[in-house]
């Protein structure tokens, strides 16, 4: 995208997954509201469902700008973020 294109957004979507980075903390560009960060995808030994298994973890930073957003709302935005990609059968498109 050249600069103008990705301008005046209220909201990115980042992914540095590509370069091996796990984690990082994505910066706000004005006057953007909200930047979802997401690292590489990862597969860990975890308990899930009564059974020791290997399960892909996928991190994600949401930094956002506490003038138009507070924690409770932005934390409940990442838990349906969480949902959908954990789930994406329950995403309805309407024709």
């Amino acid at each position: 995208l050249t600069p103008a294109e990705s301008s005046g957004n209220t909201f990115t979507i980042t992914n540095l997954g590509a370069f091996d980075i796990d984690y990082f903390t994505p910066i706000i560009n004005p006057p953007e509201a909200a930047i979802l960060g997401a690292g590489r995808i990862k597969e860990k030994v975890t308990f899930y469902q009564e059974m020791i298994t290997d399960r892909p973890f996928l991190p994600l930073s949401l930094s956002f700008d506490h003038c138009i957003n507070d924690g409770v709302p932005a934390a409940a935005f990442l838990q349906t973020v969480i949902k959908y990609l954990e789930t994406p059968e329950q995403l309805v498109l309407d024709d």
